[in-house]
């Protein structure tokens, strides 16, 4: 196999383009996004265990010490390891039972461990006053209510002390952070019962296409079935995002800017397929444009989904998503997920986007930067991830969907690359 040199360029190479004096480049467009769109500023106060996958509102400090106390990390017996003169074996007596959840009991309730005894100790217990160290049961013989200890212990071990996972006061969680699994996990050992999160984005689904039929119902010979909506419902519809209408869009100019104008009025995003090409069919840009939206950029230089539209519209967003379901769900994506991510306040949003290796040679025609579907294979001798790829795209093909991981990003000056290049994947989900 091939090796190539990393890729370091910035972008995609959708920039260095002829046309690029009218479309924009991928990061271009992410930029402006980033720019452009004002985030929600209404928070609420959530569950911490309903709280995946929302946007911190305000950072998560510890309440307390983590853990609060010294605590044993094993089963085993407590000592103090002073104890230990001389040379061994070292008989023990144990004075007490230490288990987890049960304060100092017995001897120990008034005082600190007596010099020359244990106290046998369970997982996550107290560690009595003036015990230093734990002795794992198995490196320890039991004779009756005493041990005996073989080889000398060092002072600390097994034992986790107060405050080393998190100090009071520390901040565990910053604000702006997407919640995952993780960071509620840290939340909840900081003490955090609830966390104050931004509330979900509101978004309108609106589909164009008269010859778009409900799928599985009858349709004639010019129809076909609506792939974008179901599609594009379940895309939309995340933990942080309210998918709170789905319309069909309206056939005349006039109709669909009123459509348009009421929906801006009550969410965040309109989201709208097809109709922002230049035909005489195509009304979106145009009914826009009589309610004066403030266009961030019309157009950017890949394949598929190069009509892909984001401007702003009063209080509210507009992201137009070609009319073919590929390019709809690609340019979902890449530019959806990322809007709805800043429209939610989210500050910290890591970036997916990684090198991998082609298990064949590519070719590609000269001109626009090209996303083409592709799924993961495996990895090569040097432990690289490999993918395999389409030979083409095809904006309205969607049968190959389901095996696809994510999409490789063709730069758009490349014509040939030999298997075993690198090149940039975006997968589709987080692994």
């Amino acid at each position: 196999m091939t090796v190539q040199t990393r890729i370091d360029r910035a972008g995609c190479g959708c920039d260095a383009l002829d046309n690029r004096k009218t479309l924009v480049s991928i990061d271009e467009a992410l930029a402006r996004i980033a720019r452009t769109a004002r985030p929600v500023r209404e928070t609420e106060e959530i569950p911490l265990a309903e709280a995946c996958d929302r946007i911190l509102a305000d950072a998560i400090c510890a309440q307390s010490a983590a853990p609060p106390f010294d605590n044993s990390a094993m089963d085993g017996y407590a000592i103090n390891t002073a104890s230990l003169t001389g040379e061994g074996p070292w008989y023990l007596p144990v004075v007490t039972r230490i288990a987890a959840g049960q304060e100092t009991q017995g001897p120990l309730a008034q005082g600190p461990l007596a010099q020359g005894t244990a106290a046998q100790i369970f997982t996550g217990a107290p560690i009595p006053s003036n015990a230093d160290a734990v002795v794992m049961q198995e490196n320890v013989q039991r004779i009756d209510r005493a041990i005996i200890i073989s080889h000398k212990v060092k002072s600390g071990v097994h034992i986790r002390l107060a405050g080393e996972d998190m100090a009071k006061g520390q901040t565990v969680v910053p604000a702006g952070r997407q919640l995952s699994a993780r960071d509620i996990a840290a939340c909840a050992a900081a003490g955090a019962a609830s966390v104050r999160v931004w509330r979900r984005v509101r978004v309108a689904l609106l589909v164009t296409g008269n010859e778009v039929n409900m799928t599985g119902q009858p349709r004639n010979r010019a129809g076909i079935w609506d792939v974008n909506t179901p599609m594009l419902s379940a895309a939309i519809a995340t933990p942080g995002v309210r998918l709170v209408d789905v319309q069909t869009a309206k056939d005349n100019r006039d109709a669909l800017r009123q459509q348009i104008a009421d929906l801006a009025e009550r969410v965040d995003l309109i989201v709208t397929t097809g109709g922002i090409s230049v035909g005489e069919e195509d009304h979106v840009k145009p009914a826009l444009g009589d309610l004066g939206v403030a266009m961030a950029f019309s157009g950017v230089a890949i394949k598929p989904g190069k009509p892909v539209s984001f401007g702003r519209l009063g209080g509210a967003h507009w992201l137009g998503l070609p009319g073919n379901p590929l390019a709809a769900y690609v340019t979902w994506h890449l530019f959806g997920t990322a809007l709805c991510q800043t429209l939610a306040g989210c500050t910290a949003a890591p970036s997916t986007r990684r090198h991998v290796v082609l298990s064949r040679p590519l070719r590609h025609t000269y001109g626009r930067c090209e996303l083409r579907l592709a799924e993961r294979v495996g990895f090569d001798g040097s432990g690289r991830e490999v993918v395999r790829f389409d030979d083409a795209t095809h904006s309205g093909r969607v049968a190959r969907l389901p095996a696809a991981d994510g999409v490789i990003l063709i730069p758009a000056e490349t014509e040939i690359l030999p298997e075993g290049a690198l090149i940039d994947f975006m997968p589709f989900y987080v692994s």
